[in-house]
């Protein structure tokens, strides 16, 4: 990362001919641990301080938060990467031009197996593909939504053992709140969602945590701040206003292990996550416990700012998700994967606010990754990165279900 240069006077944004265009911004939220960032800029007022109020919307599915992202009924979500991407190009709702603001966080997310299971030997990928070698495909596998990241760490984790979804087993489409429920009477025989979810799960004694997001893909891209292009082109002052208050609360939140404490014990009241700070705060500080003896401290547990690294909008960050949905059948056609990533991911909105707060910036919008399988992604060629997977395809009914 290289040294954000000619820092801008952070009040400039907030008055005069730079003033926001809109003074209160409609932000939606999923009870999850990553909302945090989005909660603590409105609850430190961080939105204040550069001229706007952040009016937070708890919403219950991923499906809601896109239809009020399309109908205007929201300015702005905490959402899913992919789910973005998957509206600008038709999939998983109706069409409609997106865009990226920021990078909300990197990994914290997990891969949950019943207990069930567990108690019959599937304990991880390579054990879990010998249970269903043996036992046939009558077990079924939740995701949150069907172009969203928890699909792919799911779908890219089952891959990594040989689990073809179409062939092996089902999926299914369930709200990140309601999934401990269903495992708990036996409808879903595993998930993948984000925290706290995957941790509840561990403490009601109905689920094992069989894999992190991050041992999917060490620091991967999750949640982003998202809206539509047309919001951007309309008021760019109140996107760079919303992306420089939640930068600073991402900054906050990692400034301190007392600043995570109070972020655990605020998010977990009811009007946010709802559940107890116990349910959030071991994860929110890197402490796992997969609900069979084990107890580790994750060197890359869920990232909120990391001086920066954790919050710009790659754009092969982007054009990752793209891949996956073409990999697994949700695409027909390759689209111009660079092209879509440059008109989502707002790069040049997102620099003005990091170097107004004096925030590192990447020297390239491109990163490279190794991923559970061996497999590295840079964003080069990915048609052939696409292609070159041996499992492919997906169940089309997958696509509809949510």
């Amino acid at each position: 990362m290289s040294e954000a240069s000619n820092p801008l006077p952070v009040a400039a944004w907030a008055a005069g001919s730079d003033a926001p265009e809109l003074r209160e911004v409609r932000i939606g939220f999923i009870p999850l641990t990553d909302c945090a960032s989005v909660v603590m800029a409105s609850v430190l007022q961080f939105d204040r301080k550069h001229g706007i109020r952040i009016v937070l919307s708890r919403e219950s599915s991923w499906a809601g938060v896109r239809d009020k992202l399309v109908h205007g009924q929201l300015d702005m979500a905490h959402v899913l990467y992919g789910l973005v991407y998957g509206l600008h190009l038709g999939i998983g709702g109706p069409k409609q031009d997106m865009a990226v603001l920021m990078t909300l966080n990197q990994n914290g997310q997990g891969l949950t197996l019943s207990k069930a299971l567990a108690a019959r030997g599937a304990v991880d990928a390579p054990s879990l593909a010998r249970l269903l070698a043996a036992e046939g495909g009558a077990h079924r596998f939740a995701q949150t939504f069907p172009t969203g990241t928890h699909a792919m760490w799911l779908y890219y984790w089952l891959a990594s053992a040989g689990i073809h979804l179409q062939r092996d087993a089902s999926v299914v489409t369930v709200p990140p709140p309601q999934m401990v429920g269903h495992m708990r009477i036996g409808h879903i025989d595993g998930f993948s969602a984000g925290e706290p979810w995957n941790h509840c799960a561990v403490l009601d004694g109905v689920g094992i945590t069989a894999a992190t997001s991050q041992q999917v893909w060490p620091d991967h891209p999750e949640k982003v701040l998202g809206c539509t292009a047309s919001f951007v082109d309309e008021h760019p002052r109140t996107a760079r206003a919303v992306t420089m208050a939640v930068l600073e609360a991402s900054r906050w939140i990692e400034s301190s292990a007392a600043n995570r404490q109070r972020t655990a014990e605020t998010i977990a009241q009811a009007s946010y996550v709802g559940t107890g700070v116990a349910a959030i705060g071991p994860r929110l500080r890197g402490d796992y416990d997969n609900g069979l003896g084990r107890r580790w401290q994750d060197a890359q547990a869920l990232k909120f700012f990391d001086d920066g690294a954790v919050n710009f909008p790659y754009l092969s960050d982007g054009m990752w998700f793209l891949t996956q949905h073409k990999r697994w059948g949700l695409m027909d056609e390759h689209p111009d994967y660079l092209a879509v990533a440059r008109r989502i991911n707002q790069i040049d909105l997102y620099t003005e606010a990091a170097r107004a707060l004096g925030i590192n910036l990447p020297a390239q919008p491109i990163r490279r990754s190794r991923l559970i399988d061996g497999v590295h992604w840079g964003g080069a060629d990915a048609p052939a990165y696409a292609d070159a997977f041996e499992l492919q395809g997906m169940p089309p009914a997958a696509l509809h279900a949510a």
